[in-house]
């Protein structure tokens, strides 16, 4: 009796001591992000029961606050883009990217609209969420140049606010076309309105093929590397759960609460888009059009977004 006491004694000691060599992930949130999509599939699976860490999920208010957050050391990981990253390690602070997804955001009109390509927004009112160096603006900005109509972006109306606030103003026509964010135009797209462009059809006007990841999540570069099977382990599970929730269907079902969605068909494209972010692939020539979109970036805002350095700083890239 006395020697099976003794094992179960031992046993706990060794399960706390396992327990108390576990490292805790502070991981920064949007409350209406998809990262909570994966977090849910997590819990389900009771994978962060036999993880190597502990993940401390904090909701941030906005990307913003996610930012200084982590700049603040009150957070170990957030997601955020890797112009941001770049831009910050020129400025001598030691971030990386990771990829999460390459989903980018779209061109809306209603269904009816006499809009039909981006030469017709001459003289029309633009609601462009993300304000004035949101990289999609800037990105048809870039376009228009290329193909020799750069004072079309100066002859169109533009009006810049929250992505709801924008959706809203497009519904009561008080704009004439919404450049927003990929959930918010797939949303509007199940309620009738169509898809001018997406920001993958604006990349290939200015020749760039390949499928860049839009946002990442973002830590510190040598904390990083001293958690390296931890943060592997993380990455490899956020991975696993957005695979699940786009090839298990009772999956997506268990989350759709989280999407807001208003309808099926709303369900269904939310689905859609947020799998066809995946990235499946992310080698040399990947990261060659990262630098090709990063010149285009750095030139349209004259360093306003990117900063002064004419190339994406060393180390951005995890």
């Amino acid at each position: 009796m006395i020697k099976k006491l003794l094992f179960i004694a031992a046993l706990i000691c060794c399960q706390l001591s396992y327990a108390s060599d576990k490292i805790t992930l502070r991981l920064g949130v949007l409350a209406y992000g998809t990262v909570n999509w994966e977090l849910a599939v997590m819990r389900q699976a009771k994978q962060m029961e036999n993880a190597s860490y502990f993940l401390q999920v904090i909701p941030m208010a906005n990307p913003q606050a996610g930012k200084i957050a982590l700049q603040s050391g009150a957070l170990d990981i957030i997601v955020a883009d890797w112009i941001w990253v770049s831009y910050q390690r020129s400025l001598g602070r030691d971030y990386t990217f990771y990829p999460y997804s390459n989903t980018t955001g779209a061109l809306v009109v209603a269904k009816d609209s006499k809009i039909k390509n981006w030469r017709d927004l001459k003289g029309k009112r633009l609601a462009i969420a993300g304000g004035e160096l949101d990289k999609n603006s800037l990105l048809l900005q870039a376009l228009m140049q290329k193909q020799g109509q750069g004072e079309l972006f100066q002859e169109i109306e533009k009006v810049y606010g929250a992505p709801p606030l924008l959706a809203q103003q497009l519904k009561q026509q008080r704009v004439d076309a919404l450049l927003t964010y990929w959930h918010y135009a797939a949303r509007l797209e199940a309620e009738g309105y169509r898809v001018l462009m997406t920001g993958t059809d604006i990349l290939q006007g200015l020749g760039v093929e390949q499928k860049v990841p839009s946002i990442g999540f973002v830590f510190n570069r040598t904390w990083g590397k001293q958690h390296q099977s931890v943060m592997h382990d993380f990455l490899e599970q956020s991975k696993q759960a957005k695979n699940t929730l786009c090839d298990v269907d009772i999956a997506w079902q268990s989350i759709e609460k989280l999407t807001h969605a208003k309808s099926k068909q709303e369900s269904q494209l939310l689905r859609e888009r947020y799998c066809d972010g995946r990235v499946s692939l992310w080698g040399k020539e990947e990261r060659q059009a990262a630098d090709d979109i990063y010149q285009y970036l750095q030139k349209i805002s004259q360093g306003r977004l990117t900063g002064k350095s004419g190339t994406i700083q060393a180390g951005t890239f995890w």
